[in-house]
Protein backbone atom coordinates (compact mmCIF):
# COMPACT_ATOMS: atom_id res chain seq x y z
CA UNK A 1 0.00 0.00 0.00
CA UNK A 2 1.37 3.40 -0.98
CA UNK A 3 1.82 6.34 1.39
CA UNK A 4 -0.89 8.15 -0.57
CA UNK A 5 -3.40 5.46 0.27
CA UNK A 6 -2.46 5.58 3.97
CA UNK A 7 -3.47 9.22 4.16
CA UNK A 8 -7.13 8.30 3.96
CA UNK A 9 -7.02 6.57 7.40
CA UNK A 10 -7.32 8.58 10.60
CA UNK A 11 -4.19 9.20 12.56
CA UNK A 12 -4.16 7.31 15.89
CA UNK A 13 -2.07 9.12 18.46
CA UNK A 14 0.37 7.20 20.67
CA UNK A 15 -1.13 5.88 23.97
CA UNK A 16 -0.22 8.21 26.81
CA UNK A 17 1.56 6.45 29.67
CA UNK A 18 1.98 8.69 32.73
CA UNK A 19 5.31 8.69 34.53
CA UNK A 20 5.61 5.97 37.15
CA UNK A 21 5.78 8.54 39.93
CA UNK A 22 2.66 10.41 38.80
CA UNK A 23 -0.39 8.81 40.45
CA UNK A 24 -2.52 11.91 40.61
CA UNK A 25 -5.03 10.53 38.10
CA UNK A 26 -5.36 7.10 39.75
CA UNK A 27 -8.50 6.36 41.76
CA UNK A 28 -7.61 6.19 45.46
CA UNK A 29 -9.55 2.94 45.74
CA UNK A 30 -6.85 1.24 43.70
CA UNK A 31 -3.91 2.62 45.66
CA UNK A 32 -2.49 0.75 48.62
CA UNK A 33 0.76 0.43 50.50
CA UNK A 34 2.70 -2.79 50.07
CA UNK A 35 5.05 -4.07 52.73
CA UNK A 36 6.95 -7.33 52.61
CA UNK A 37 7.26 -9.60 55.64
CA UNK A 38 10.21 -11.72 56.60
CA UNK A 39 9.95 -15.50 56.58
CA UNK A 40 8.60 -17.12 59.72
CA UNK A 41 10.99 -18.58 62.25
CA UNK A 42 10.64 -21.78 64.26
CA UNK A 43 7.81 -21.50 66.77
CA UNK A 44 5.94 -18.95 64.68
CA UNK A 45 2.84 -19.05 62.49
CA UNK A 46 0.70 -16.52 60.71
CA UNK A 47 -2.20 -15.26 62.79
CA UNK A 48 -5.22 -17.55 62.50
CA UNK A 49 -7.69 -14.74 63.28
CA UNK A 50 -8.96 -14.38 59.71
CA UNK A 51 -8.81 -18.11 58.93
CA UNK A 52 -11.51 -19.09 61.42
CA UNK A 53 -15.22 -18.54 60.95
CA UNK A 54 -16.77 -15.38 62.43
CA UNK A 55 -18.62 -17.41 65.08
CA UNK A 56 -15.27 -18.80 66.17
CA UNK A 57 -14.11 -15.31 67.18
CA UNK A 58 -14.79 -13.54 70.43
CA UNK A 59 -17.99 -11.61 71.16
CA UNK A 60 -18.44 -7.99 70.14
CA UNK A 61 -17.36 -5.44 71.05
CA UNK A 62 -13.78 -6.63 70.84
CA UNK A 63 -11.45 -5.37 73.58
CA UNK A 64 -8.98 -2.86 72.17
CA UNK A 65 -6.05 -5.20 72.85
CA UNK A 66 -7.25 -7.89 70.42
CA UNK A 67 -4.96 -7.97 67.35
CA UNK A 68 -6.84 -8.53 64.08
CA UNK A 69 -4.13 -7.57 61.57
CA UNK A 70 -3.77 -9.97 58.66
CA UNK A 71 -0.01 -9.54 58.88
CA UNK A 72 0.19 -10.51 62.54
CA UNK A 73 2.39 -13.40 63.60
CA UNK A 74 1.79 -15.82 66.49
CA UNK A 75 4.97 -16.62 68.40
CA UNK A 76 5.22 -19.43 70.94
CA UNK A 77 6.57 -18.20 74.29
CA UNK A 78 6.44 -21.42 76.27
CA UNK A 79 4.21 -23.65 78.37
CA UNK A 80 2.23 -21.95 81.12
CA UNK A 81 0.50 -24.99 82.61
CA UNK A 82 0.10 -28.69 81.92
CA UNK A 83 -2.94 -30.73 82.83
CA UNK A 84 -4.62 -34.08 82.33
CA UNK A 85 -6.94 -32.82 79.60
CA UNK A 86 -5.16 -29.81 78.12
CA UNK A 87 -1.98 -27.76 78.18
CA UNK A 88 -1.90 -23.99 78.34
CA UNK A 89 0.77 -22.10 76.40
CA UNK A 90 1.64 -18.43 76.10
CA UNK A 91 1.41 -17.02 72.57
CA UNK A 92 2.30 -13.52 71.46
CA UNK A 93 0.30 -12.12 68.55
CA UNK A 94 1.83 -9.04 66.95
CA UNK A 95 2.30 -7.38 63.57
CA UNK A 96 6.05 -6.86 63.02
CA UNK A 97 5.28 -3.75 60.96
CA UNK A 98 3.11 -2.22 63.71
CA UNK A 99 5.10 -2.22 66.91
CA UNK A 100 2.33 -0.39 68.80
CA UNK A 101 -0.01 -3.40 68.61
CA UNK A 102 0.77 -6.72 70.21
CA UNK A 103 -0.64 -8.96 72.91
CA UNK A 104 0.31 -12.09 74.84
CA UNK A 105 -2.55 -14.58 75.14
CA UNK A 106 -3.15 -17.92 76.80
CA UNK A 107 -3.57 -20.76 74.31
CA UNK A 108 -5.40 -23.73 75.80
CA UNK A 109 -4.82 -26.82 73.69
CA UNK A 110 -6.72 -29.99 74.40
CA UNK A 111 -4.61 -33.09 74.33
CA UNK A 112 -4.79 -35.69 71.58
CA UNK A 113 -7.03 -38.70 72.01
CA UNK A 114 -4.06 -40.88 73.03
CA UNK A 115 -2.99 -38.63 75.91
CA UNK A 116 -6.14 -37.34 77.57
CA UNK A 117 -9.10 -38.49 79.61
CA UNK A 118 -11.78 -36.64 81.52
CA UNK A 119 -12.53 -37.75 85.04
CA UNK A 120 -16.23 -38.67 85.39
CA UNK A 121 -16.81 -37.31 81.86
CA UNK A 122 -20.09 -39.19 81.44
CA UNK A 123 -21.68 -37.47 84.44
CA UNK A 124 -20.72 -34.05 83.09
CA UNK A 125 -22.10 -34.72 79.62
CA UNK A 126 -25.43 -36.05 80.86
CA UNK A 127 -28.15 -34.31 78.85
CA UNK A 128 -25.81 -33.00 76.15
CA UNK A 129 -26.42 -33.87 72.52
CA UNK A 130 -24.23 -33.73 69.43
CA UNK A 131 -25.19 -32.43 66.01
CA UNK A 132 -24.39 -35.73 64.30
CA UNK A 133 -25.62 -39.05 65.63
CA UNK A 134 -22.59 -40.74 64.04
CA UNK A 135 -20.29 -38.69 66.26
CA UNK A 136 -22.35 -39.46 69.36
CA UNK A 137 -22.24 -43.21 68.68
CA UNK A 138 -18.47 -43.07 68.13
CA UNK A 139 -17.94 -41.25 71.43
CA UNK A 140 -20.05 -43.81 73.30
CA UNK A 141 -18.04 -46.66 71.75
CA UNK A 142 -14.81 -44.86 72.70
CA UNK A 143 -13.32 -45.61 69.30
CA UNK A 144 -10.27 -43.74 68.00
CA UNK A 145 -12.52 -41.49 65.96
CA UNK A 146 -14.81 -41.09 68.96
CA UNK A 147 -11.93 -39.91 71.15
CA UNK A 148 -10.97 -37.37 68.50
CA UNK A 149 -14.55 -36.12 68.39
CA UNK A 150 -14.63 -35.92 72.18
CA UNK A 151 -11.51 -33.74 72.27
CA UNK A 152 -13.14 -31.30 69.90
CA UNK A 153 -16.43 -31.40 71.80
CA UNK A 154 -14.74 -30.47 75.08
CA UNK A 155 -12.96 -27.56 73.42
CA UNK A 156 -16.23 -26.38 71.87
CA UNK A 157 -17.97 -26.77 75.22
CA UNK A 158 -15.43 -24.57 76.98
CA UNK A 159 -15.51 -22.02 74.17
CA UNK A 160 -19.30 -21.80 74.35
CA UNK A 161 -19.14 -21.43 78.12
CA UNK A 162 -16.56 -18.65 77.93
CA UNK A 163 -18.60 -16.73 75.35
CA UNK A 164 -21.82 -17.23 77.29
CA UNK A 165 -20.32 -16.24 80.64
CA UNK A 166 -18.55 -13.22 79.14
CA UNK A 167 -21.82 -12.00 77.66
CA UNK A 168 -23.45 -12.44 81.07
CA UNK A 169 -20.79 -10.22 82.63
CA UNK A 170 -19.21 -13.04 84.63
CA UNK A 171 -15.53 -12.82 85.62
CA UNK A 172 -13.92 -15.08 83.01
CA UNK A 173 -11.03 -14.52 80.57
CA UNK A 174 -12.10 -12.89 77.32
CA UNK A 175 -12.36 -15.63 74.66
CA UNK A 176 -10.42 -14.45 71.58
CA UNK A 177 -11.00 -17.36 69.20
CA UNK A 178 -11.28 -21.12 68.83
CA UNK A 179 -9.52 -23.11 66.12
CA UNK A 180 -10.00 -26.86 66.30
CA UNK A 181 -8.98 -27.92 69.80
CA UNK A 182 -7.12 -24.68 70.57
CA UNK A 183 -8.75 -21.80 72.44
CA UNK A 184 -7.00 -18.43 72.54
CA UNK A 185 -8.08 -16.33 75.50
CA UNK A 186 -7.08 -13.40 77.65
CA UNK A 187 -3.97 -13.93 79.74
CA UNK A 188 -4.89 -12.97 83.32
CA UNK A 189 -1.92 -11.23 84.91
CA UNK A 190 -0.69 -9.32 87.93
CA UNK A 191 2.34 -7.06 88.38
CA UNK A 192 4.94 -8.69 90.60
CA UNK A 193 6.97 -7.02 93.31
CA UNK A 194 9.83 -6.59 90.84
CA UNK A 195 7.53 -4.77 88.39
CA UNK A 196 7.29 -7.62 85.90
CA UNK A 197 4.04 -8.96 84.47
CA UNK A 198 3.23 -12.41 85.82
CA UNK A 199 0.42 -14.92 85.56
CA UNK A 200 -2.19 -14.31 88.24
CA UNK A 201 -1.89 -16.92 91.01
CA UNK A 202 -4.56 -19.46 91.74
CA UNK A 203 -6.77 -18.57 94.68
CA UNK A 204 -5.39 -21.61 96.52
CA UNK A 205 -1.91 -20.05 96.44
CA UNK A 206 -2.94 -16.79 98.11
CA UNK A 207 -3.19 -15.59 101.70
CA UNK A 208 -5.59 -12.66 101.43
CA UNK A 209 -6.32 -10.26 104.27
CA UNK A 210 -9.64 -10.72 106.12
CA UNK A 211 -11.14 -7.79 104.19
CA UNK A 212 -10.03 -9.12 100.82
CA UNK A 213 -11.09 -12.65 101.77
CA UNK A 214 -14.63 -11.42 102.47
CA UNK A 215 -14.64 -9.51 99.17
CA UNK A 216 -13.51 -12.63 97.30
CA UNK A 217 -16.35 -14.69 98.80
CA UNK A 218 -18.89 -12.03 97.89
CA UNK A 219 -17.59 -11.97 94.31
CA UNK A 220 -17.92 -15.74 94.02
CA UNK A 221 -21.40 -15.73 95.52
CA UNK A 222 -22.52 -13.15 92.97
CA UNK A 223 -20.95 -15.16 90.12
CA UNK A 224 -22.57 -18.41 91.24
CA UNK A 225 -25.93 -16.65 91.58
CA UNK A 226 -25.68 -15.36 88.01
CA UNK A 227 -24.84 -18.87 86.80
CA UNK A 228 -27.81 -20.56 88.48
CA UNK A 229 -30.13 -17.76 87.38
CA UNK A 230 -29.16 -18.77 83.85
CA UNK A 231 -29.51 -22.49 84.56
CA UNK A 232 -25.85 -23.55 84.62
CA UNK A 233 -23.36 -24.86 87.17
CA UNK A 234 -19.57 -24.70 86.94
CA UNK A 235 -19.37 -28.34 88.02
CA UNK A 236 -15.75 -28.37 89.16
CA UNK A 237 -15.30 -25.12 91.07
CA UNK A 238 -12.53 -24.93 93.63
CA UNK A 239 -9.74 -22.62 94.74
CA UNK A 240 -7.54 -24.27 92.10
CA UNK A 241 -9.49 -23.04 89.06
CA UNK A 242 -10.02 -19.48 90.24
CA UNK A 243 -7.36 -16.85 89.61
CA UNK A 244 -6.70 -13.99 92.03
CA UNK A 245 -5.94 -10.96 89.86
CA UNK A 246 -5.31 -8.40 92.57
CA UNK A 247 -8.62 -7.51 94.17
CA UNK A 248 -10.75 -9.42 91.65
CA UNK A 249 -11.28 -13.08 90.98
CA UNK A 250 -11.41 -14.73 87.55
CA UNK A 251 -13.01 -18.14 87.03
CA UNK A 252 -11.27 -20.53 84.62
CA UNK A 253 -11.54 -24.15 83.40
CA UNK A 254 -15.08 -24.35 82.07
CA UNK A 255 -15.33 -27.38 79.73
CA UNK A 256 -17.48 -29.35 82.17
CA UNK A 257 -20.24 -26.82 82.93
CA UNK A 258 -23.57 -28.58 83.34
CA UNK A 259 -27.21 -27.72 82.98
CA UNK A 260 -28.71 -27.25 86.43
CA UNK A 261 -31.99 -28.92 85.47
CA UNK A 262 -31.24 -30.87 82.28
CA UNK A 263 -28.39 -32.78 83.89
CA UNK A 264 -29.51 -35.30 86.51
CA UNK A 265 -26.38 -34.49 88.49
CA UNK A 266 -26.84 -30.71 88.29
CA UNK A 267 -27.87 -30.21 91.92
CA UNK A 268 -25.17 -32.56 93.13
CA UNK A 269 -22.50 -30.61 91.24
CA UNK A 270 -23.79 -27.33 92.66
CA UNK A 271 -23.68 -28.72 96.19
CA UNK A 272 -20.13 -29.90 95.63
CA UNK A 273 -19.09 -26.50 94.26
CA UNK A 274 -20.53 -24.85 97.36
CA UNK A 275 -18.75 -27.33 99.65
CA UNK A 276 -15.39 -26.87 97.89
CA UNK A 277 -15.57 -23.09 98.00
CA UNK A 278 -16.80 -22.78 101.57
CA UNK A 279 -14.27 -25.34 102.79
CA UNK A 280 -11.40 -23.30 101.39
CA UNK A 281 -12.69 -20.00 102.76
CA UNK A 282 -13.17 -21.55 106.20
CA UNK A 283 -9.59 -22.78 106.10
CA UNK A 284 -8.54 -19.14 105.64
CA UNK A 285 -10.61 -17.96 108.60
CA UNK A 286 -13.92 -16.84 107.04
CA UNK A 287 -17.02 -18.21 108.76
CA UNK A 288 -19.16 -19.47 105.88
CA UNK A 289 -21.48 -22.45 105.47
CA UNK A 290 -22.01 -24.45 102.26
CA UNK A 291 -25.62 -25.29 103.16
CA UNK A 292 -26.48 -21.62 103.61
CA UNK A 293 -24.76 -20.80 100.31
CA UNK A 294 -26.60 -23.58 98.50
CA UNK A 295 -29.92 -22.37 99.91
CA UNK A 296 -29.19 -18.80 98.81
CA UNK A 297 -28.34 -19.97 95.31
CA UNK A 298 -31.52 -22.05 95.10
CA UNK A 299 -33.49 -18.90 95.86
CA UNK A 300 -31.92 -17.36 92.76
CA UNK A 301 -32.56 -20.44 90.63
CA UNK A 302 -36.32 -20.80 91.18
Amino acid sequence: MSHDNLSQYPVIPDRHVPPSDNLGDVDDRFVFDFHSYDDLEDGQRWSTWLSVEPLSRGPEPLPDWVVTSQGAIDTELGVLKTGKEADVHLVERADPLDLTAGVVMAAKRYRSSEHRSFHRAASYTEGRSMKRSRDERAVKRKSTFGRQVAAGEWAVSEWAALVRFWNLGLPVPYPVQIDGTEILMEWITVVGEDGTVQTAPRLAQTRPSPELLASYFEQLTDALATMVQNGVVHGDLSAYNILAAGERLVIIDLPQIVDLVGNLNGMTFLQRDCANICGWFRSRGLDVDEHALFGELMAHAF
